[in-house]
């Protein structure tokens, strides 16, 4: 299975992550960094939940950090990834209800993160067009 395609065109993040909402972040496994070159995201213990939609070895997050993978593919979903994406979601949705913070993250942190963002948002009560958000990136938690 393809989990993320080569695409050129699409610039890398500033930053390893944004804050969506408070407590919800979204991002990747890399980013551009200060210089504009590729630098990798590394998770510690920033958060109290990860959600990985790319599992890269050495990513994070530390021992101890809930962290849930559920890998698919940067294109069209199945039933079966789209289960996933929903039970991600909910995961998402029952931390944010406990005031814990979330990280949802793919690789560069834009479609696969972003589906599972969105959907967390309606759960939460936000309506479909609130749930189209622009990230506010260069955050930290």
């Amino acid at each position: 299975m393809r989990t993320r395609r080569k695409q050129p065109d699409v610039p890398a993040p500033d930053s390893p992550w944004s804050e969506i909402v408070p407590g919800l972040w979204m991002g990747g496994h890399a980013f551009a960094g200060r210089a504009g070159e590729p630098e990798f995201a590394v998770v510690r213990n920033e958060f109290d939940l990860v959600l990985t939609l790319l599992r890269l070895p050495g990513h994070g997050p530390d021992p101890g950090v809930e962290h849930h993978v559920w890998p698919i593919p940067d294109g069209p979903l199945d039933g079966t990834q789209l289960a996933g994406v929903i039970r991600l979601a909910r995961a998402a949705d029952d931390a944010l209800e406990d005031g814990r913070r979330v990280l949802v993250r793919c690789y560069h942190g834009y479609n696969r993160s972003g589906l599972v963002v969105a959907h967390a948002l309606v759960l939460a009560g936000h309506t479909s067009d609130e749930a189209r958000f622009k990230p506010r990136r260069g955050c930290s938690p």
